[in-house]
């Protein structure tokens, strides 16, 4: 209210000076240009001020204390949010120093990874990679080796490739960092996924990079397909209406980094078939399983080519309980077997989270002639794309490291 009362001031005694002379009408201006740059600051300062001070109350929990100070701060400054950098997360006391960077001297680190560890073999921690913050009469897992710390960052990845975990640990502290780093890491999840054709980083730089760039399928979650139509029912008896009948059903595909795959058509709702493909000993009648591959083609599409077929030991309960009653022998059924290509693509934010049909047919063997009969589907609407949902419980649970 001061720097206000002052700016008017100015601009009122401004008004009353005579224009004629050139300094006076020069000084007025000036004056009143600095008492308004002065009072800009002042406004911005106090808006980072409460900004900051939201900051602090949202990681306390307090949501609705933070929105007060939120609008306090951008009905002062409106894009108060986008002229404060953080460089680290804020301190107990709340002071807004430690949200900010000066950015004289100070450019951004090019190389993190370089940094931390220079830091760390600055510090004598060449053995060690972190240190307890305060003293603590438990023993710290600093104490452990780096063997052993390096053999439980391979527990967090575990053999399903749950990197996301990876990533949120290296979080932790600069030797987590360092760890989640390692090239022996990424090296393993890369041959994981790739086989043997992943021996040469070219041209990447390096096993990370190849692992989060190159096309891939993914293992965190299931990919999705909604299919809609609507069919046309019966006739009424006295021919006045025909009844139509809106038909939805969802096609699901699980993979898994040792090559294998799950496959399911069902009407059921995702919220109620999702969780029972957690596991590779599920126990739906209709469910699918098989192996697939990934092929990159000359034309740079990444191509994904599934076959799926009952379970054998399915098939062989199936014929015993139709034989069970009869006297005499029936044919053995045939073996089907389905033939799916699908392509790869990303899709909005997220990667490698979109699967499109070009391929599906069905194969039939008789047993008797060892003949096999191919037929071939025609790719039309029904076909709807493939979309990839996360699921977190697949990734709970570490069964083996990687």
């Amino acid at each position: 209210m001061e720097l206000e009362l002052s700016v008017f001031r100015a601009q009122w005694m401004s008004e009353l000076k005579p224009t004629s002379g050139s300094s006076g009408s020069q000084k007025g201006p000036l004056r009143y240009a600095d008492l308004k740059k002065k009072q800009d600051l002042a406004r911005e300062e106090q808006a980072r001020e409460l900004f900051l001070k939201a900051v602090e109350e949202e990681r306390n929990g307090a949501v609705y204390e933070a929105i007060k100070y939120y609008r306090r701060a951008m009905q002062l400054v409106p894009d108060i949010e986008f002229k404060i950098n953080y460089c680290r997360t804020p301190d107990p006391d709340g002071v807004g120093s430690n949200y900010m960077v000066e950015n004289e001297g100070h450019g951004e680190v090019a190389d993190l990874l370089a940094n931390f560890q220079q830091q760390l073999i600055l510090q004598d921690m060449s053995q060690k990679i972190c240190e307890p913050e305060v003293e603590m009469t438990q023993t710290h897992i600093s104490a452990l080796p780096l063997e052993v710390m390096m053999y439980i960052f391979r527990w967090v990845v575990s053999s399903e490739l749950d990197l996301r975990a990876l990533e949120q640990l290296s979080l932790v502290c600069r030797g987590f960092y360092v760890c989640a780093r390692d090239p022996e890491i990424w090296r393993s999840a890369c041959l994981r996924v790739w086989g043997r054709t992943c021996t040469k980083i070219v041209p990447f730089n390096s096993w990370r990079e190849m692992f989060l760039e190159r096309p891939r399928v993914r293992f965190d979650g299931v990919y999705i397909s909604k299919t809609s139509y609507i069919r046309q029912g019966e006739e009424s008896l006295d021919g006045f209406y025909r009844a139509w009948h809106q038909v939805e059903y969802y096609r699901y595909l699980r993979f898994f980094p040792d090559g294998q795959v799950m496959m399911l058509t069902t009407p059921e709702d995702p919220l109620v078939t999702v969780p029972r493909l957690r596991s590779r000993n599920c126990r739906i009648d209709s469910v699918l399983f098989g192996h697939y591959r990934l092929s990159q083609d000359t034309d740079n599409q990444t191509k994904v080519f599934v076959v799926v077929s009952k379970r054998k030991e399915e098939q062989k309960v199936a014929e015993y309980q139709k034989t069970r009653f009869c006297r005499r022998n029936l044919t053995p059924e045939p073996e089907r077997s389905f033939h799916v290509g699908l392509q790869l693509s990303s899709g909005g934010r997220q990667r490698f989270n979109k699967l499109v049909w070009i391929h599906h047919s069905c194969h039939i063997t008789y047993r008797s002639t060892g003949e096999t009969v191919i037929t071939a589907f025609d790719m039309d609407k029904m076909y709807t794309p493939f979309f990839f949902a996360r699921v977190k419980s697949y990734t709970a649970v570490s069964e083996r490291p990687l």
